[in-house]
C-alpha cells in the first residue's frame, strides 16, 4: 500500500536508501541516509494573487451588504456574523480552489495547517516579536508625527452590547487570526515564494496583510496603521516561513488581536 502522507520513506527500489513521496508520486529525491532539506512548499503565484484580489473585493462588497441591511435594526452581533462570512469566506474558497487546482488538494498540507506541542511555545515567542516590531515601528510613527488611526478605535463606546462584544471578540480572537493566517502566509506568501525569495515574499505579504487593514473612514490616519502592522505581518510571515507551519502564527496573531481588543475595551485606546 503506497503512502499517503508526504514525506521521505524507503525507496522501493533501493530499499537501503530513501525516496521522498510527494502525495501523489515518487519523485526523483533520495537519499542515502538522513532526508535532505526540501525547499520551502510553494504554490503558483497566480494563487497568491487571487487570494489578494479576492480579499480585497469581498471586503469592500462587505461595506456595501452592510449599507442594504443596516436598515432591519437586527441585532449587532448578527451584523458582524454577516460581516465576517462576507469578508473572508470569499478567500477561504479561493485558497480552497487553489490546492484543489495546484496543490495536492489536501488543503491543510498546502497551507500549512499543522500543529504540534511545541506550538504552544513558538506561538508566544512569535507573539513577542510581534510586540517588540510594534513597539519600534510605533515609535518611528510618533517620532515622525506620522498619522496613525487604530482599527479598534471606539469600540470601547458600545461596550454596553454584550452580544457585540462576544461576537467582536470571537471573530478577532478567533476567526480573523485562522482566516488571514490561511490567506497570507498560507497561500500569498507560498505563492510569492514560486517566483522569488524569501526575503522579499515575506516583506510583500507583509505590506500586503497591512494594507488589507485600510479603511478609507481613517483617512491619513491609514498610513501610520499600515507601516505597523505591515511590520506584524512580517514577524508572521517569517515564522511561517521557518516553521514552515500556521500554527504557531495563528497563536500569536489570536494573541496580538485579543490585547487590542482588551485595551479597547477597558478604554485605554483612546488614553
Amino acid at each position: 500500500m503506497l503512502p499517503t502522507p508526504t514525506g521521505w520513506f524507503p525507496d522501493p527500489w533501493n530499499q537501503a536508501g530513501l525516496r521522498y513521496w510527494d502525495g501523489r508520486t515518487w519523485t526523483g529525491l533520495t537519499a542515502a541516509s538522513s532526508p535532505v532539506k526540501l525547499p520551502h512548499p510553494s504554490l503558483p503565484v497566480r494563487a497568491a494573487w487571487g487570494a489578494v484580489l479576492t480579499l480585497v473585493v469581498s471586503l469592500v462588497a462587505s461595506r456595501y451588504i452592510l449599507e442594504a441591511i443596516a436598515g432591519f435594526k437586527w441585532p449587532v452581533f448578527v451584523y458582524v456574523i454577516i460581516l465576517a462570512t462576507a469578508g473572508y469566506l470569499p478567500a477561504l474558497l479561493w485558497c480552497r480552489h487553489a490546492s484543489r487546482r495546484w496543490g495536492t488538494g489536501r488543503f491543510a498540507d498546502d497551507v500549512g495547517i499543522k500543529a504540534r506541542w511545541i506550538d504552544t511555545g513558538w506561538g508566544p515567542v512569535t507573539w513577542v516579536a510581534c510586540l517588540i516590531t510594534e513597539v519600534i515601528i510605533g515609535a518611528v510613527v510618533v517620532g515622525f508625527g506620522i498619522p496613525f488611526t487604530s482599527n479598534v478605535k471606539h469600540v470601547d463606546e458600545i461596550h454596553v452590547d454584550r452580544g457585540y462584544v462576544v461576537s467582536l471578540l470571537v471573530v478577532a480572537v478567533v476567526a480573523a487570526p485562522i482566516c488571514e493566517e490561511i490567506v497570507f502566509r498560507g497561500v500569498v506568501m507560498r505563492g510569492l515564494l514560486s517566483r522569488t525569495g524569501a526575503v522579499l515574499a515575506v516583506s510583500v505579504q507583509g505590506v500586503l496583510f497591512g494594507m488589507a487593514h485600510f479603511d478609507p473612514v481613517r483617512g491619513a490616519g491609514n498610513i501610520g496603521l499600515i507601516m505597523v502592522l505591515s511590520g506584524v505581518g512580517c514577524v508572521l510571515g517569517g515564522a511561517a516561513y521557518l516553521v514552515r507551519r500556521l500554527a504557531p502564527t495563528m497563536i500569536a496573531h489570536g494573541m496580538i488581536n485579543a490585547l487590542a481588543m482588551a485595551i479597547a475595551l477597558r478604554g485605554w485606546s483612546s488614553r
